[in-house]
């Protein structure tokens, strides 16, 4: 089974677009009473806005009439309230449908992100990260228009124009045949060709956009690389390159649009010919008067608009489908390792691996039968070669992945029946790029414990040999450190990872490669720190270092090799 995210992140043909468009749907359920009021508002709105040119027409009959439907105060009056009523419902309408947008926009990023950290790192790995930010930032915004502009029009529509073929019929039945043969047109017609004509163009553009934001990440990331080996004319050829892509399909979904809406207009004149045409041809034959034959040619030629409204979903979809194919395949994606719950606590006394063999995603195999054993208040020293399995054997301690054979256990019980808060809580990981926040160092620091106190911070500090720096800084504890920690050495980033791990107060620390960028001054000073640390403990060390394994009450090679630096 793959753990990328399926590629299958866009809808592909009409079936799929409208797989998404449903389940986009059942998202709306918890807001319906909303919707119910939006639809209500909207269809109120857009008769009151057809109203007002048929009554302009019924003041015409007033004036050349001998016997109007309706006095010419009445419609004077009658125009008054029409308008009004179509401003405030119109109100009504689009800030009850924004709500619901807004709100389901706010839901989609929590669960796009209570998914990110289900699938993190397992599914994420080799995942473009500017990919992802497309998805959470661009993606995301593009379902407003379904939200916003999609569903409620569609109901809309379909009671408005059932109104009007209802009035349209009350005069005969054939204008109202005629209403529903034009409405039928515009609404369906008309945009199930331009689906099927345009299938795949916004996948197109959502799949290039994301391929250009991944690209323009990792170009501002290794700026300085770039300059040092002046290798900006080639950056520079692919990212017009990616821009011509770009905009090639960005061409086609404009053309796309363009088309939709030509061929709406030629759909509506036509419409409004024929309809022209048919009362013409029944006043002649006096089975209506001449002012029936002009409301019914008024009231459909003002009567478009709600249908317009879905004839240009034919191309305002393709995007929007298309993101909300990646999101809600992002949502729908199931983890590596599922999250477990409801088992029975334990208290940790010690850790082991038994025939355990693992590769990634059905390559070459990483671990083949490794079985060690972690006893409590025990300092393991763990190395090998780079690529032997060293960091991958503490993913698989950490239940990040699930080794294909073998079995790992902690305090006697299978490590598939853990919760996996109470395994995160007996574990402190440490990794061998300590990611910052762009926040104070104190915070930094007490994502390892959240609410720890300001005297908890200091002393992991002191412990991780970085308390004397931190005060040499202006604002201390409460220096802002840059993106990604980039105001920062990678000697301090590590010992503000270590200080994390420290606060954690974990009875199971993983440290991987903890003094790898370390001077032999600090090393010495946390090495003595973490032997002080380990009564009661259990620390696992990955290291290619001669002089680090040396606190190790014991040591074992993955393989033969083990260097000094």
């Amino acid at each position: 089974m793959s753990n990328q995210i399926s590629e299958q992140q866009a809808p592909k043909g009409l079936r799929e677009q409208f797989t998404v468009l449903l389940r986009m749907l059942m998202l709306v359920r918890p807001l319906a009473g909303y919707m119910a009021l939006a639809v209500a508002a909207g269809t109120l709105s857009y008769l009151a806005a057809i109203l007002i040119p048929v009554f302009g027409g019924y003041g015409i009959c007033s004036v050349i009439q001998d016997d109007p439907p309706f006095s010419l105060m009445t419609v004077c009056v009658c125009l008054v309230i029409f308008a009004l009523a179509r401003a405030v419902l119109r109100y009504i309408e689009q800030r009850t449908n924004h709500y619901i947008a807004f709100t389901l926009l706010a839901n989609i990023r929590d669960q796009v992100f209570a998914a990110l950290r289900r699938l993190c790192p397992a599914k994420l790995e080799g995942r473009q990260r500017g990919d992802l930010i497309a998805l959470i930032t661009a993606d995301v915004e593009l379902m407003e228009v379904f939200f916003a502009h999609t569903v409620s029009p569609v109901c809309i529509a379909l009671l408005t124009e059932l109104v009007m073929v209802i009035f349209l019929a009350h005069y005969h039945l054939l204008l109202g045949f005629a209403g529903l043969l034009a409405y039928l047109l515009v609404g369906i017609v008309v945009p199930l060709v331009i689906m099927k004509h345009g299938s795949g163009t916004g996948e197109q553009v959502r799949r290039r956009s994301a391929d250009m934001a991944s690209f323009m990440l990792e170009s501002i990331r290794g700026l300085d690389e770039t300059l040092q080996y002046q290798d900006g004319e080639a950056r520079a050829q692919r990212l017009r390159a990616q821009s011509a892509s770009l905009s090639g399909a960005q061409k086609k979904l404009s053309n796309l649009t363009g088309f939709n809406a030509a061929l709406t207009d030629a759909v509506i004149i036509l419409s409004d010919l024929g309809m022209l045409l048919l009362a013409a041809k029944l006043c002649c034959a006096h089975s209506i008067n001449c002012g029936t034959a002009l409301i019914s040619v008024i009231a459909l030629m003002s009567s478009f608009g709600p249908v317009t409204a879905l004839a240009a979903l034919g191309s305002s979809l393709q995007n929007t489908s298309a993101a909300a194919g990646r999101v809600l395949s992002l949502l729908s994606e199931k983890p590596e390792t599922p999250e477990i719950t409801w088992k029975k606590p334990l208290t940790f006394s010690g850790a082991s691996c038994q025939e355990l063999s693992f590769s990634y995603r059905g390559g070459s195999p990483v671990l083949e039968h490794i079985s060690m054993n972690f006893p409590q208040n025990t300092v393991i020293g763990i190395t090998g070669r780079s690529g032997c399995g060293k960091s991958t054997l503490l993913k698989l301690l950490m239940r990040f992945w699930e080794p294909e054979i073998g079995m790992i256990s902690i305090s006697g019980r299978d490590i598939n029946r853990i919760n996996t808060p109470d395994l995160r809580a007996m574990e402190s990981y440490m990794t061998q790029e300590t990611h910052l926040f762009r926040d104070t160092i104190a915070n930094n620091v007490r994502i390892g414990k959240p609410g720890a106190s300001n005297e908890e911070i200091e002393a992991a500090c002191k412990k991780a040999a970085i308390h004397d720096f931190i005060l040499s800084l202006p604002a201390g504890y409460q220096t802002q450190v840059g993106e990604l920690g980039e105001t920062l050495s990678g000697g301090e980033r590590q010992r503000i990872g270590l200080a994390r791990a420290f606060l954690h107060g974990a009875p199971f620390m993983l440290l991987d490669e903890p003094t790898s960028n370390l001077d032999s001054l600090n090393e010495a000073v946390i090495l003595k720190a973490l032997r002080e640390e380990s009564g009661g403990k259990t620390v696992v060390l990955v290291t290619h270092r001669l002089s680090t394994v040396r606190i190790a009450d014991t040591v074992c090679a993955l393989d033969d090799s083990l260097s000094d630096p």
